[in-house]
């Protein structure tokens, strides 16, 4: 285990525009197969990257920086949209874990050279280890960032829930930043920014027809790269090495300081240099 710390560097902003090319253009592509069609932002040229959100968002804002970051390092950076967000269409009673990695896997298919790295954030490592398990020639790895320990639910029911205050919006403002604090940003990070980005109709297809974790849980054999945020209440840290004493060497873990579980706006740098540091090491 590593520790990735501070990497910004005060530059004056004339010099930083002088010396960093502008951030690859983000195109919108529409993935489709049989009755569903998978609004998907591509950014960038390269091997293919597929980032997945957490539960019940979109993966528009969240994940601008990083993947504008991992776009121009030589990347093709994918954003597949749930179904119910921007142009995703598709079945939305009755679907689980299957079902979302079949939409993953016609991403992969049609937009990433059939191949890709599949980056899971917080909701989203469920979607993405089913993927691996489903589809595994199309996976080179599983980045698993703040993906939540196997026994959370059952410890902290408080922090489990907090999504559904987060995202509520019929709720009092204040409830819902109380619950942004408790589960997802760390002390110092402003929680306001996640007031917005959430859709209720796509957290409840998510939700409604769980799938065994003994389906999911081990990412067929693919590397997995685990990004921890250090201030994450859905993985504490007696649950840190919970991975690596399960599978060995298959596993990197990188702990992110100064972040919780939205971990991606918290701290984009940090993130975008552990994924692009892993995923070049990896073999074809």
């Amino acid at each position: 285990m590593y520790n990735i710390g501070s990497l910004l560097i005060a530059i004056p902003l004339a010099l930083a525009c002088a010396v960093h090319a502008a951030p690859a253009q983000v195109r919108v592509e529409l993935v489709s197969y049989d009755d569903v069609t998978i609004e998907t932002l591509v950014q960038g040229t390269g091997p293919a990257i597929v980032v997945l959100p957490s539960l019940g968002r979109d993966s528009y804002e969240d994940y601008d920086q990083v993947a504008a970051s991992l776009a121009s390092s030589g990347f093709t950076v994918l954003r597949p949209q749930p179904r119910g967000v921007g142009k995703s269409v598709g079945p939305m009673s009755g679907q689980d874990l299957y079902s979302f990695a079949r939409d993953v896997a016609a991403v992969i298919d049609q937009q990433g050279g059939r191949r890709a790295v599949i980056i899971g954030h917080a909701f989203g490592h469920f979607i993405a280890r089913m993927t691996a398990v489903q589809y595994p020639l199309k996976v080179r790895g599983v980045v698993l960032a703040a993906a939540s320990a196997k026994d959370t639910g059952q410890r902290f029911p408080d922090v489990w829930t907090s999504p559904g205050r987060a995202g509520n919006a019929s709720l009092p403002v204040e409830q819902r930043l109380n619950a942004l604090r408790l589960g997802f940003f760390a002390a110092g990070n402003d929680p306001a920014i996640w007031l917005k980005g959430w859709h209720t109709d796509v957290r409840k297809m998510q939700v409604e027809k769980p799938v065994p974790p003994s389906v999911w849980w081990a990412a067929g054999n693919a590397p997995l790269l685990e990004l921890i945020p250090e201030e994450d209440p859905f993985k504490p840290r007696d649950r840190w090495d919970e991975l690596v004493k399960e599978f060995g060497s298959r596993v990197t873990v990188v702990t992110i300081p100064k972040a919780s579980h939205a971990l991606f706006p918290e701290q984009p740098e940090a993130v975008a240099h552990a994924i692009q540091k892993w995923v070049n090491a990896l073999s074809n």
